[in-house]
């Protein structure tokens, strides 16, 4: 009798969620139901799956063979609706999109919705990463779309074989303890503490465009990489420090005022992907169309 694939997603599940009873809530059938598509799988194999124990289900080693079986036609399932899905012209594919903390919050995270209901055919996953790992994906074809800051002052090289797109520019501010008085001018911060941030990043080069225009070197304390540790320190009294808009969009610490000074400048979001004859496929640029359109409708105020 040939084996039933609904019995080897059941045993699938089984599997994944360690148990009949919790198979059941993912199935959202009975665990009765469960158990009695282990047993007509048993009986049709010829073979144990399953030993049942007080501390939930373990699969045998042929019940193993058989759940890595499920897998492998799960995924060839998958595979399948997305080439029908191409062959309807839809846009279909995975992308994989590596970007920082506050990227994710205010662009990449909204445009997870919009890609699933215009997009069915793309799987989006979705990487918090460092830049340099990032780029390390891009390069060795691991990631799709890599998400950057810039300081809009800084001159920028692009390597052969990609290509950066633009999604939003946005002013960098000032963040200072409510307890001093916000400057009007840059030459105000001429004698200012400032928190610093990490070497390399766009804050860092930020802060040198800044010190060049003041005409002599900032004074820093301590050294922070995520935004929200900068507004701690701010908040704590430790100096004042540099920051995009969109990283000021969520709630802000209380004692901290954020203060607009001409001649801070701007920062870039900027995505790069890889740029060849079939690169950016449909998928990509279909998601690199959504960011745009979700960096665009930003109010950055």
């Amino acid at each position: 009798m040939p084996t039933d694939p609904r019995r080897l997603a059941v045993l699938l599940a089984v599997h994944r969620a360690g148990g009949v009873n919790a198979a059941a809530d993912l199935l959202h059938v009975t665990p009765s139901a469960v158990s009695q598509q282990i047993t007509r799988l048993e009986a049709e194999e010829g073979v144990q799956v399953l030993v049942r124990g007080p501390r939930g289900a373990t699969l045998t080693r042929a019940g193993r063979i058989l759940a890595e079986s499920a897998e492998r036609i799960e995924a060839e399932l998958v595979d399948a609706r997305k080439a029908i899905a191409t062959l309807g012209g839809e846009v279909a594919g995975r992308v994989t999109v590596a970007a920082f903390q506050t990227a994710i919050r205010a662009v990449v995270g909204p445009a997870v919705a919009i890609v699933a209901e215009r997009y069915p055919g793309v799987e989006l996953a979705i990487e918090e990463r460092e830049v340099a790992e990032s780029l390390r994906r891009l390069r060795d074809g691991d990631a799709d779309l890599v998400l950057m800051e810039r300081d809009a002052d800084s001159d920028a090289t692009v390597p052969r074989g990609v290509r950066d797109t633009v999604l939003l520019e946005e002013p960098w501010r000032l963040v200072l303890p409510a307890s001093v008085a916000a400057p009007t001018k840059l030459a105000d911060l001429r004698d200012a503490t400032w928190v610093g941030s990490e070497p390399g990043t766009a804050a860092a080069r930020a802060l040198g465009r800044v010190a060049a225009t003041l005409g002599t070197p900032v004074r820093t304390r301590h050294q922070y990489y995520d935004f929200d540790v900068a507004l701690a320190l701010v908040a704590a009294g430790q100096g004042v420090a540099i920051l995009p808009a969109l990283a000021l969009q969520g709630d802000v610490p209380a004692g901290v005022s954020i203060v607009t000074v001409p001649g801070l400048g701007s920062r870039r979001l900027v995505a790069r992907h890889r740029a060849t004859k079939r690169q950016p496929g449909p998928a990509v640029s279909a998601v690199l169309d959504v960011l745009l359109g979700v960096a665009s409708e930003l109010e950055l105020g």
